[in-house]
């Protein structure tokens, strides 16, 4: 009788750790400005989710993994529009459940929170001005002595160093306001991840990116250009989402990457 009082009682805490799968919202945060990883718009269309706020509609590359998180979880799907710095603090305080908004799960960051499997692999690159000193750049040695920056608190600032002679500049809040600042001459170049990178350069014509030869760019860990989903330390979450992820292919994941670049609304402006 104890063994099966015993038995009750753990499946029973088993079950209160599981998250309500078949009913309920599940919050998901992202800056819905980040393209082609996310965005805003106001129309709503097959390919986007609700801002819980009322603003309208997130699209891109995260959105695409969160529907299919939600519906492999059969639970609704709410975009909860955060600003970078606030998404970490978010997710610990249980204001949204996930942070899916194109974060690399660095050492650092999994000091304080979780996360999941990768979703997308990427590789560093600097956006420099196309008619620029820098435009036929191959190596990092070949940006010596250039004003170069990246967005705040992001590991993308702490490679910068490893150009030689490097005037490293203060970081940017956004990516918009790295753009601004390399097409008015304020800085040389930005570092970026490359989606991000064709994204903003499909929408400004005037800038272009480097590529660097293989072992001539930055060295990072897989950790560091890799994309993972965000989540509190004992999320109930975290298995059901991996089982998710393991279901998308790596064709798939280029493909959809390729759709939401194509489809992020700054390439029609």
């Amino acid at each position: 009788m104890k063994k099966m009082f015993a038995l009750v009682c753990a499946v029973l805490l088993v079950l209160s750790a599981v998250p309500a799968l078949a009913e309920g919202t599940l919050r998901v945060g992202m800056e819905c400005g980040y393209a082609p990883y996310n965005w805003q718009q106001i129309e709503e269309n097959e390919f986007t989710a609700r801002i819980a706020d009322g603003s309208g509609y997130a699209d891109g590359y995260d959105v695409q993994i969160a529907l299919r998180i939600a519906k492999a979880l059969d639970m609704d799907l709410e975009i909860v529009k955060t600003e970078w710095d606030g998404l970490i603090p978010s997710v610990l305080s249980g204001n949204i459940d996930l942070i899916i908004a194109g974060m690399s799960p660095t050492a650092e960051r999994k000091m304080t929170i979780d996360f999941t499997d990768h979703y997308y692999q990427s590789e560093l690159v600097v956006v420099v001005r196309k008619d620029g000193p820098y435009a036929s750049a191959k190596t990092l040695a070949d940006l010596s002595g250039a004003v170069i920056c990246a967005q705040l608190n992001t590991f993308h600032d702490t490679v910068i160093d490893q150009i030689p002679n490097v005037q490293h500049d203060t970081p940017r809040e956004t990516f918009p306001a790295m753009i601004v600042n390399l097409l008015s001459g304020a800085v040389d170049g930005y570092v970026a991840e490359r989606p991000g990178a064709e994204a903003d350069v499909m929408a400004n014509p005037s800038l272009t990116y480097i590529q660097f030869e293989e072992g001539q760019g930055f060295e990072a860990s897989e950790d560091d250009t890799a994309i993972a989903i965000g989540l509190a330390y004992g999320s109930a979450y975290k298995d059901a989402i991996n089982a998710a992820l393991a279901e998308i292919s790596e064709d798939e994941r280029v493909q959809i990457m390729l759709d939401a670049t194509a489809r992020q609304p700054l390439v029609a402006e």
